[in-house]
């Protein structure tokens, strides 16, 4: 493996030149690199991310529900990286588009023939007061963080009666249905242990609805009301008192539009409030929102013909989840590869997003919808039914994603995960 530490020391001249540069090395690029490295061995890639670790995110999810170890959700970064790719640790300050070249925090830049652009997004712990410094302690937790995934689990299972809180913030997040996961795998656990009636469980949803998409709104209500939940519509989260255990919301819309909420708890799960990588927001590829601005069927970027997206930084209207960067990275490696050759573009992402929502312990409803909230499911009705919960979708969640994961999706093998047609999208 080519690891550069430091890439030049000149600031003045972009070097090494490659093909193709990768910003990210998560889940879309590294799956990129290698499905890009199957199409041509040939290719000179670069991959530039300062982390050391690489984590399995959908996985946090059952960490705080007690079914996974934290730990195999995590791995070392030089370990997934193709072996014929570069990777720069460093972190990228911002980006000379029209010269070509990315610019890093060292002030060096490197140059590209094409750039993929995939650093996911930020989770904005500062952007509500108080929580930073409460998150793992006082009973306030968080499945989006590596580090507090496990306190959730041992707040899960010390809460004997109480007060809990679930928070779910305006949209755009990461799996949409993780504020959810986390309420129902608590609310089950609770019921096995015959506990839950004396807990009173809140979930404090931002938005309007249960579910973006109609069709699985039946399910999940129906695990809402055996759990006897309450649904607070139009809550959103701005303060987290943790050492007086009161969390402060704001009315955001409706007859009560303004109004501030105080609320006791003896455990919140918060999901925290998300945007755009400060070096994606303040740059020239970033449109309203400070999204990366690209065409959501090609995934090229609508004023840079040689800048690409992947994954949860893109402005594209569809879930931001892994499962739907599984299908981009297909998308964009073909289109790259029919760019460099002089091509038209022919392949195209029809918006697929997958969310698993883990309503108990043993049963899951398998959303699968792509633009528009059309239902897109990867399997017939006989296999698996996607609006109803199921034990086949949680032996896929629990015993089949993470391997295709780490030993294919990572190493370029697109396993039903082919494109679809360009031009037929855009209809």
């Amino acid at each position: 493996m080519n690891t550069t530490e430091n890439t030049t020391e000149q600031n003045t001249a972009a070097t090494p030149a490659f093909d193709i540069v990768i910003v990210g090395a998560g889940s879309g690029g590294i799956s990129a690199a290698s499905s890009l490295l199957k199409r041509n061995r040939g290719f000179r890639i670069a991959l530039i991310d300062p982390a050391t670790e690489h984590y399995y995110q959908p996985g946090w999810t059952m960490v705080g529900g007690g079914i996974f170890d934290a730990k195999t959700t995590r791995r070392q970064m030089q370990d997934l990286i193709p072996s014929d790719a570069s990777w720069i640790k460093q972190a990228v300050k911002g980006f000379k588009s029209s010269e070509n070249e990315v610019v890093l925090d060292d002030g060096s830049r490197v140059a590209y023939k094409h750039l993929i652009v995939a650093p996911g997004l930020t989770l904005d712990w500062d952007g509500i007061d108080g929580l930073k410094e409460s998150l793992g302690k006082n009973g306030v937790t968080s499945n989006y963080s590596y580090d507090h995934a496990p306190y959730t689990w041992d707040l899960v299972t010390g809460l004997k009666k109480g007060k809990a809180l679930f928070t779910q913030p305006p949209m755009p997040i990461k799996c949409a249905g993780a504020p959810q996961k986390a309420l129902y795998l608590s609310c089950d656990n609770w019921l096995r242990h015959k506990v839950l009636n004396d807990i009173d469980v809140d979930f404090m949803n931002a938005g309007g609805v249960l579910f973006g998409v109609s069709e699985y709104v039946p399910a999940l209500q129906s695990y809402i009301d055996r759990y006897g939940v309450n649904v607070n519509y139009f809550h959103n989260l701005e303060a987290v008192d943790g050492k007086e255990k009161v969390a402060h919301f704001k009315i955001i819309s409706g007859e009560k539009e303004g109004e501030q909420i105080a609320k006791p708890f003896d455990m919140i799960h918060v999901c925290p409030p998300q945007r755009a990588p400060d070096f994606v927001v303040n740059s020239e590829l970033a449109g309203p929102g400070g999204w990366l601005e690209v065409d959501q069927f090609s995934l090229r970027h609508t004023r840079f013909d040689n800048v690409w997206g992947l994954g949860d930084v893109m402005n594209t209207p569809n879930a931001k989840t892994m499962a739907a960067v599984r299908k981009q990275v297909p998308v964009v490696a073909e289109n790259i590869v029919a760019a460099l050759e002089g091509e038209s573009l022919r392949a195209g992402y029809d918006g697929y997003g997958s969310c698993p929502l883990t309503v108990e312990r043993g049963k899951i409803v398998l959303a699968e919808f792509g633009y528009g909230g059309k239902l897109i499911p990867t399997f017939p009705k006989w296999v698996l039914e996607g609006t109803q919960p199921t034990k086949a979708a949680w032996m896929l969640k629990k015993d089949i994603l993470p391997g295709i994961y780490w030993n294919a999706m990572l190493k370029g093998r697109e396993w039903m995960a082919g494109p679809a047609d360009l031009d037929k999208l855009r209809g």
